[in-house]
This record gives C-alpha cells, sequence and structure tokens, in this order.
C-alpha cells in the first residue's frame, strides 16, 4: 500500500456510525468501476485468504448485490445489499447484511446503511464511506468481527488491482 494514501476509520457508537475516509491512487472511473462492477469486486472485496463470490448483481436503484465471502476451504458466508441512490461517478448509497444464499436477511446479525461518496483529488480519489448501523449492538458485533481488519486488508487489495489496470 502506498503509505502516502490517506486512511482515516472514525467509529461514533452515540451515532452508531463508522465513517472511513480512504484514497486511492487512479482515475475517477476506475476507482468506481471497482466498487460498482461485481467481476472487480470479487478480485479485492474479502480480506485474503477470503474471497469475494459475486451470485447477482444489479447495480441499479432498487437493485442488489448477493455474494458470498469463501474461506479457502469453500466455507461461504452470505451478504446482500440493496442500491437505495446511485449518482454515477459521484455517490451511492445501499442498505444490506448477512444473509442466506437466497439473499434473505438474518436479523440476528449486523444490517447498515452504507453510503459512499468519490471524491476526484489530483490523480487519486478520495471515498468517503459513512456506515450507520441500526443498533449499536450492531455496530459492535461487526467491529468485534473484525470489521477494520478487513477493510484495511480490501483495500489494499484493491490498490494493488488499481495498479495493475494504470499499467
Amino acid at each position: 500500500m502506498n503509505s502516502n494514501l490517506l486512511f482515516d476509520f472514525i467509529v461514533n457508537k452515540e451515532n452508531k456510525t463508522i465513517h472511513i475516509t480512504r484514497e486511492f491512487a487512479a482515475n475517477l472511473e476506475l476507482v468506481w468501476q471497482a466498487w460498482t462492477t461485481p467481476e472487480l469486486l470479487d478480485q479485492w472485496w474479502g480480506p485474503q485468504p477470503w474471497r469475494a463470490e459475486t451470485k447477482a448483481m444489479d447495480f441499479r436503484e432498487g437493485g442488489y448485490w448477493l455474494y458470498a465471502m469463501v474461506s479457502p476451504e469453500g466455507e461461504k458466508h452470505w451478504s446482500k445489499t440493496t442500491f437505495l441512490a446511485i449518482k454515477k461517478e459521484k455517490s451511492f448509497a445501499s442498505k444490506g447484511g448477512f444473509s442466506d444464499e437466497n439473499g434473505t436477511i438474518n436479523p440476528a446479525l449486523p444490517q447498515n446503511l452504507w453510503e459512499n461518496s468519490f471524491i476526484p483529488k489530483g490523480n487519486k480519489v478520495q471515498v468517503e464511506m459513512l456506515l450507520t448501523y441500526d443498533t449499536l449492538d450492531d455496530l459492535e458485533k461487526e467491529i468485534a468481527m473484525g470489521f477494520k481488519e478487513g477493510m484495511t486488508i480490501d483495500f489494499r487489495q484493491l490498490d494493488e488491482l488499481l495498479l495493475i489496470f494504470k499499467k
């Protein structure tokens, strides 16, 4: 990872939010595609040795992304996120959580509203992520499950993928 890239991770338990700011060394179009195209998402979403495997993705308002986090042994943990709002190459918002392989959300596991904004900054793009949880318990469960560590690895994997496409 380029250590010159901004990475902030702020937990606000009072508001039940996690605010992440992360810069990526690529142009807006490429960073947007990496976040919204299943073939690219599957290459960086999911901290190694785990990987993401998309079952279905319809990136439009009202559409959804249904995917599994797959362990090296083939164990699958499913998630579904529904896209609520999309402004091409500017922002998107989604609501989701852990599900079964058919996309039925498991209410016993954390769910959140995830709002991403994409801000060009010279030869970089800053992605602002605001995750708002239904309950403080959901927020705390997600953190205990290694969310920050997982996202840190995901972002490193995205950095590597973006380098390949820049060549």
